[in-house]
């Protein structure tokens, strides 16, 4: 396992909650492999100091279901293969993240026995324990739920300290999208209520629900700046913080 800075650490367990989109970078679709690199070295870091990790993947730089929609498909269907998205990305940071000597497993709600655990999440847990790092891939399972209701439901099952929610250049919650508004104002801190009282679009409201329920702080930070999950891990005042209260 890592070294002896838990003492330094803010969040000893956490939820790293990857978009596809991040892994894509500029390209915008796919997986950019400077870019996922980048990230594996980020995680190695946090790793070093200690922090127990679970990482939960979306797919969107595979598959999108608007594509589904288009094509008339049936929503069950278009999100069973934005799953089968998410394992591909999974595979390629369980990959990145070994060639930089990190222990990783990666756990599949969908079974797929050839390629990765089934989800077990006993068996998770004692894996954290044992001082590797865990990606939760194929989301929940089941249709009509977001890979952010997986990172939240995976944070309670796990009993995560935080989910640190990483975006691909924003580095934070705004009053709307600062990209195409420029008299965004960014919120240092917010409650749950907040997010969906405002309808802030961070996470969908059934992650926000489940994170508030089960008394889960999280962190959206930008990134694509060196040594951010490191900071947010740390307790440095990056980003938006989001509680209950």
């Amino acid at each position: 396992m890592g070294g002896t800075l838990m003492s330094k650490v803010k969040y000893n367990r956490i939820i790293l909650k990857l978009s596809g989109e991040a892994l894509a970078g500029d390209r915008g679709f796919g997986i950019n492999p400077p870019v996922i690199k980048d990230v594996a070295t980020e995680i190695k870091d946090i790793f070093e100091m200690g922090v127990q990790i679970g990482i939960v993947v979306g797919g969107g730089n595979m598959w999108r279901g608007v594509a589904g929609q288009e094509m008339g498909m049936e929503r069950a269907q278009a999100d069973y293969i934005g799953m089968l998205g998410t394992i591909m990305n999974g595979l390629a940071l369980q990959d990145n993240l070994e060639s930089l000597d990190v222990p990783t497993r990666v756990q599949t709600s969908i079974e797929m026995r050839q390629i990765a655990e089934p989800y077990i999440r006993r068996k998770a847990v004692r894996h954290l324990e044992k001082g590797r790092v865990v990606i939760f891939a194929g989301g929940t399972g089941n249709p009509y739920f977001s890979t952010d209701t997986t990172a939240a439901l995976r944070a309670a099952e796990i009993d995560a300290d935080a989910i640190l929610m990483a975006k691909n250049g924003v580095d934070g919650i705004y009053s709307a999208d600062p990209r195409s508004h420029k008299d965004a104002v960014k919120y240092d801190s917010l409650t749950y209520m907040d997010i969906l009282e405002k309808g802030l679009k961070v996470m969908d409201s059934t992650a926000s629900s489940l994170s508030m329920d089960n008394h889960i702080p999280l962190v959206v930070f930008n990134l694509n700046k060196p040594g951010n999950i490191r900071k947010v891990v740390s307790g440095d005042s990056i980003g938006t913080t989001v509680k209950e209260k």
